[in-house]
């Protein structure tokens, strides 16, 4: 991380302080903090300062090479990309799905699930976590895991192994895989590539439920702390499966508030704008997703594994349902409303990834060959699923020549970027006011950030007036040329 202090050109002439990069996160950004003479912190933003543009740039493919291309949105969740255009695609090719196609599907899943949450806890997260949020910066990485935790970091890198060697034996390859197809899956899983799954794959259940005990363990030790670092009250949403259990690849949309009241349960996703819709700001290239009944100043909401643990109403894998029902009970439920909870969260999600690999791998429809399907063509479809950040939906229109005219995207990171503005928020009012700012303290602006671990990348994209601005540049710095643009996008419902 780096950071720079300046005195802005503002009326209050507020000090400008920029962390830029935000570190240990996929994507770039940034985050902006305004303080006055006194060190009082007045304003702090986080901005996505990359654009993609997959959502126009599709347009005019041929619909089948879609899951391929929106891949290339992010190296880490490739696979759920993937999927979430291979649903919105089963759609408008009218296909439901065969039992073999739809299994390999959700075991490639859980892979990205065990592999993702693995990544992000052991090599992004546990140096602030292990080391404390504002330990030596030349230790709070994880090379300084690796030297101080050795069997944990081993760990860590060996589950994210076998969930990647779960995608290859289901998509082809490890990143960037083509198995799920409109209609389907195109390889199916042999039985040697299963016995060679299920060698492990018990390895991995009881490593995950070491990790859950990771994260508990510093909850206790931390109590006070966690709890209420970045702390802040929301509504959440999720896909829960039609008995109110966690389901990560298919279900409906609930939503609760911050008491856990529920807004809306069991919405069908195919008509997500009839409960939520995208706001703009003018100093960020991600949107601002958020409820229509309560508009754009109070329907914000947070997803990700804190809203699926909290939101569900059981877990259908038996160990990782005990594990949130003792995070949901821990310090009287408060764990369950920390923002460090995600992390907790996390590791439950990765526990139940790990047993429903378990389950699956045990399940001969597996190993079946009945692997496409079709029906009625429609124009349009629209897929979602719970990646590893939360809820991800893709939505398609194609033409009669097979060729997609409009997409809109609403990743996970997305969903909860005004929770990550209210985190850091927090985070600034509890620990920079009125202090001098040093590297220390500003890493846990960061350090509330990766909680949710945001996918910059995936999130970047935008709705309504978007600029565009292009110029040319001589040798000595003189601006030759300059080109602007500005897009209007289409409205949810094309």
């Amino acid at each position: 991380m780096s950071f720079k202090l300046e005195t802005a050109v503002y009326p209050e002439k507020l000090k400008r302080v920029a962390i830029e990069p935000v570190s240990r996160v996929e994507g770039h950004g940034k985050v902006t903090i305004l303080l006055d003479e006194n060190d009082q912190v007045h304003q702090v933003r986080l901005h996505i300062v990359e654009f993609r543009g997959f959502e126009k740039f599709i347009q005019g493919r041929p619909y089948w090479e879609v899951p391929v291309m929106v891949q290339r949105l992010c190296g880490i969740c490739p696979v759920s990309h993937h999927l979430a255009a291979s649903k919105a695609l089963d759609m408008i090719i009218g296909a439901k799905l065969t039992p073999t196609a739809e299994k390999l599907r959700r075991l490639m899943h859980a892979g990205q699930m065990l592999q993702s949450h693995a990544l992000h806890f052991f090599h992004l997260s546990s140096p602030d976590l292990m080391f404390g949020f504002g330990s030596d910066a030349a230790q709070r990485n994880v090379v300084g895991i690796i030297s101080a935790f050795p069997e944990v970091a081993k760990k860590g890198v060996l589950l994210r192994k076998y969930g990647q060697e779960v995608i290859r034996h289901t998509a082809g390859k490890r990143v960037h895989g083509t198995g799920s197809v409109p209609g389907g899956v195109n390889k199916s899983l042999t039985v040697d590539e299963r016995d060679q799954l299920l060698k492990d794959i018990y390895q991995m259940v009881a490593w995950s439920r070491e990790a859950v005990q990771i994260i508990r363990g510093l909850f206790e030790k931390n109590l006070e702390e966690y709890n209420a670092f970045g702390r802040f009250p929301a509504n959440s949403m999720s896909l829960v499966r039609a008995d109110g259990a966690m389901d990560l690849y298919h279900g409906g949309l609930r939503a609760r508030d911050a008491a856990g009241k529920v807004i809306f349960d069991h919405h069908n996703y195919e008509h997500y704008w009839e409960v939520i819709s995208e706001d703009v700001k003018p100093w960020s290239y991600m949107k601002f997703p958020f409820m229509k009944a309560f508009g754009p100043d109070d329907g914000w909401y947070r997803v990700g594994p804190l809203a699926r643990v909290s939101n569900c109403d059981f877990i259908p894998t038996p160990l990782a349902d005990k594990a949130r029902e003792e995070f949901l009970a821990f310090d009287a439920g408060r764990a369950a409303g920390a923002t460090l909870g995600y992390h907790w969260a996390r590791m439950i999600e990765m526990l139940h990834a790990a047993e429903t690999i378990k389950d699956l791998l045990h399940d001969e429809d597996i190993l079946g060959t009945d692997l496409m399907a079709k029906g009625e063509r429609v124009q349009r479809g629209v897929g979602v699923i719970e990646a590893p950040r939360g809820t991800l939906i893709h939505h398609y229109r194609v033409n009669e020549d097979d060729q997609v005219i409009r997409a809109n995207l609403i990743v996970s990171t997305t969903h909860n970027n005004q929770p990550m503005n209210e985190a850091i928020r927090q985070v600034a009012k509890q620990y920079l006011n009125g202090k001098k700012l040093t590297e220390g303290l500003l890493n846990h602006i960061e350090v509330a950030i990766r909680c949710f671990d945001p996918c910059l990348s995936c999130a970047t994209h935008a709705l309504g007036q978007m600029p565009l601005e292009v110029s040319l540049i001589d040798a000595k710095g003189g601006c030759l040329d300059r080109m602007v643009k500005n897009q209007q996008a289409a409205s949810l419902t094309d």
